[in-house]
């Protein structure tokens, strides 16, 4: 996500594992939407933010943010202390019969975010940063 909202949400299939091999695939479906979405507004480099798990710090997903011309920014406060609290608080108590309803349900909530909501994600992250 960025100041304007949601950028790239992807869904891993029931059992599978985020891997180096699968991040840095996103990774370069995430530029070309930027390139996309967000026309005329990348510049030569893009801030990236994302947490130590073993497939962001590896050595594969490292080469890849270089080539894509990603600066890490580890030092960051993640998305996720913004992001999932109302998320989580959303979806409580509420029962799904299949993992469409509960993207759904999810989706649903992201697009109902106000712009504003993004950018005191952005500030509370540079201030942090």
């Amino acid at each position: 996500m960025d100041q304007h909202g949601v950028v790239l949400i992807d869904y891993l299939p029931k059992g599978q594992t985020i891997n180096a091999e699968c991040y840095s695939s996103l990774l370069v479906q995430l530029k070309d939407i930027l390139k996309e979405k967000r026309r005329g507004k990348v510049t030569t480099e893009i801030l990236f933010l994302h947490d130590n798990a073993p497939a962001h710090r590896a050595l594969a997903t490292q080469k890849k943010l270089a080539y894509l011309v990603f600066q890490d920014s580890p030092d960051l406060a993640p998305s996720v202390y913004h992001l999932f609290p109302g998320l989580k608080k959303q979806l409580k108590d509420r029962h799904f019969s299949s993992d469409a309803e509960v993207i759904a349900a999810a989706e649903t909530w992201l697009d109902g975010q106000t712009s504003e909501f993004f950018f005191e994600w952005l500030a509370n992250v540079r201030a942090t940063g």
